[in-house]
């Protein structure tokens, strides 16, 4: 891969949802591109598409028009388990919800995510992530003894087990406190610096504050904060 081309790009997305006669227009047009070794935040009110454009970029949902490509293979249109071949390769991925399996233990969902990335990273040590994010002592939980923030935390671990070159994260610091917050910057800082890319969906001043670039998404539309 020609080492000045995005490692995200994603050319004239739209997404749209049918409900009877009513169509919403999810993504109109969405076209950005992410570089190794930068954080850009995408910003803007609720329901104007940012999870949706999370969903297409992981390839967890197929645009209606357009494409995606990660690492200079393209996402977009391709069978289910060839996207989930390119995720586990290349895409750190952390949703909203449902991020860790509810009856795995919080090591043993990170400890899942290495198999199923073929166990390229077998030798990580799962007790230093679950340090990283401040959950030592909670990786013997399971999900539903998590608090919201927890789960957070827990969530950005596994979407980073397996050392992505892409994170693809919906509101990591949604529900954890100011000292918390800071720490994960801290965290995903320091992937830039050594050369990962975060694409981060969020509504925290302090994130967008931190990021390299910050794009807003306002009806589906994305435009230059």
């Amino acid at each position: 891969m020609d080492p000045i081309a995005a490692c995200l790009e994603a050319h004239e997305l739209y997404r749209f949802y049918h409900a009877s006669e009513d169509e919403t227009l999810a993504l109109r047009g969405v076209s950005l591109s992410v570089f190794l070794g930068e954080t850009v935040a995408i910003v803007g009110p609720s329901g104007s598409g940012k999870s949706t454009l999370i969903n297409c970029l992981a390839g967890l949902d197929e645009p209606d028009a357009g494409w995606v490509g990660v690492m200079g293979e393209r996402m977009t249109r391709r069978p289910e388990a060839e996207r989930a071949a390119l995720r586990a390769r290349h895409v750190g991925i952390l949703v909203q919800s449902g991020n860790l399996l509810d009856h795995l233990c919080v090591a043993d969902n990170l400890k899942m995510a290495i198999c199923l990335a073929g166990g390229r990273r077998r030798r990580v040590d799962v007790a230093a992530a679950l340090n990283a994010v401040g959950l030592a002592a909670r990786a013997h939980a399971l999900p539903a003894q998590l608090s919201g923030g927890e789960l957070a935390r827990a969530g950005l671990a596994l979407a980073l087990i397996n050392e992505p070159a892409v994170l693809l994260a919906d509101e990591p610091t949604g529900e954890v406190d100011a000292a918390n917050e800071a720490h994960l910057l801290d965290l995903l800082g320091d992937r830039a610096r050594n050369g990962g890319a975060n694409l981060i969906v969020t509504h925290s001043q302090a994130v967008a504050a931190a990021a390299d670039r910050v794009l807003r998404l306002v009806d589906g539309r994305l435009e230059d904060d």
